[in-house]
């Protein structure tokens, strides 16, 4: 079995995260529509259900509390009964430390969703959109560092209701990073340069657009739109929320990650940001590494567009669905670049060595066998570079390969001593193997250091080159030929 996530998991109940940002009740008024309005053409709701949830940031904080995570939460609330009821709801959540101010004659910002059937019909907001007055800008920030200390990430969740102004921005980033806090940002508006300093950017593909005036649509796309943001913002990394498409994450430095969408139906995807940037919090605030956080994040995304309303993700509804994505993982050893990346990086935060062998693999003869056990032995995870039907071709000749690229693959996949698969069309495997950066790196005997591609790279980053012994008289080309020739 390939590598589980699972494992991870109980070490978000170890993290403490600070999240400041604009609070809102999110209610949803649901019901049946059977007939349309006499008065005008419009349909008539027939109310059964009421029922209110903290939105904003206060969703972002309900989802760090169902991850089991410890969340000191800044915000600014009305003087009013909407008010009042964040309160209570935010009472309600044993893991959170809130710190909620009162501003006189600033309105509760409350959004209601009228839904039948699972069809949103309307949502009316009620709210103040008005920078904080000094005061209780001040009071703001003086809040958010008592909670500093105790924490290793501060989340912005910036709605645009004027909470977090450029100059509390500036302040809080300063301070989260002299006390060597990550601080990630859910930015607002088309000026992401507010954000400067933070480490980590999760717009989604509107805001993305938005902001840079770049197309979104593709993964090319996406990432120039990222990299845009990176050029003229001083952050280190932006992930991109894309829906149906997944998340892809650009940092300044390093590779690019595409994360594919793990939901299976999508009802709402009301809240699902908030998800995304809560169990990636959770998870840098527990030490995992930042690819592996947003992978996680976005299987619990997938869970909450599954649900109607601003929903969570809990840590057994995780630990559920990542055992399900386990098994299917096991069925599938052949993956793409970008799947392998996103599984060496996921073997990686485990603390298992990664092992990389490559080859055509026309024919399995005991040397391959041989071989390949002797690589898995010396490695934790074995991943096997596999020559395109094209790269076999211009290798060995017009009459090769003998099997199809997709029957290698399956021949190797159900050896028990190979981890992974993953076909590359170039001559050689070496930019692959600089992609997953293998910490053991294996050929056969016949080769020395120096002729192994990739070898200097691997040992350039601290790996090792391993020449495994053969099998003599076993070779593909030498099968072929007796195959075609049974007296050779």
């Amino acid at each position: 079995m390939t590598l589980s996530l699972l494992p991870l998991l109980d070490r978000l109940a170890t993290a403490r995260v600070a999240c400041v940002g604009d609070v809102m009740l999110d209610r949803f008024v649901d019901g049946v529509v059977d007939r349309i309005s006499p008065e005008a053409p419009i349909p008539v709701l027939s109310v059964r259900t009421e029922q209110a949830m903290l939105g904003g940031a206060g969703n972002v904080v309900r989802n760090l509390a169902a991850l089991g995570a410890e969340t000191c939460f800044v915000a600014v609330i009305g003087d009013d009964a909407a008010g009042r009821e964040v309160i209570h709801l935010v009472g309600r959540e044993p893991t959170v430390e809130p710190h909620l101010m009162v501003e006189p004659g600033r309105a509760t910002t409350i959004k209601t969703r009228f839904i039948a059937g699972r069809q949103q019909l309307l949502r009316a907001d009620r709210e103040t959109v008005r920078p904080l007055g000094e005061d209780r800008a001040a009071d703001l920030v003086s809040r958010t560092l008592s909670c500093l200390d105790d924490c290793r990430v501060l989340v912005l969740s910036d709605y645009g209701k004027g909470v977090l102004q450029p100059s509390t921005v500036a302040d809080l980033i300063s301070a989260a990073r002299a006390r060597g806090l990550t601080v990630m940002v859910d930015p607002k508006g088309r000026d992401f340069g507010r954000y400067a300093g933070a480490d980590l950017l999760t717009p989604n593909r509107k805001e993305l657009v938005e902001a840079t005036g770049l197309p979104a649509t593709t993964d090319e796309e996406v990432v120039a739109a990222a990299r845009a943001v990176l050029d003229s913002v001083a952050v280190s990394a932006v992930l991109v929320t894309r829906s149906q498409d997944g998340m892809t994450l650009v940092p300044r430095e390093g590779q690019v990650y595409h994360f594919s969408a793990e939901a299976r139906a999508v009802i709402d995807v009301s809240g699902a940001g908030d998800t995304v940037i809560a169990t990636i919090a959770a998870g840098l605030a527990a030490g995992v590494e930042l690819p592996v956080a947003c992978h996680l994040a976005s299987i619990a995304a997938g869970l909450v567009v599954a649900k109607p309303g601003t929903a969570t993700a809990s840590a057994n509804e995780l630990a559920h669905a990542i055992r399900a994505v386990d098994a299917l993982r096991e069925d599938s050893k052949v993956a793409t670049r970008a799947e392998a990346m996103q599984r060496v990086a996921d073997w990686r935060a485990a603390g298992l060595a990664v092992g990389f062998t490559n080859g055509c693999f026309d024919l399995l003869h005991p040397g391959h066998v041989s071989l390949l056990a002797e690589a898995r032995s010396a490695c934790d995870r074995l991943v096997v570079g596999l020559n395109s039907d094209d790269s076999v071709k211009r290798l060995k000749g017009p009459e090769r390969p003998i099997q199809t690229e997709h029957a290698r693959a399956v021949v190797l996949a159900s050896l028990s001593s190979v981890d992974l698969v993953v076909p590359f069309a170039d001559d050689t495997p070496i930019d692959l193997i600089t992609t997953l950066k293998p910490d053991v790196l294996v050929k056969g005997a016949d080769y020395t250091v120096e002729t192994v591609v990739g070898a200097s790279d691997v040992i350039g980053w601290g790996g090792r080159v391993v020449l495994a012994g053969l099998v003599p008289g076993q070779s593909t080309t030498g099968i072929a030929q007796r195959l075609r020739n049974p007296t050779v």
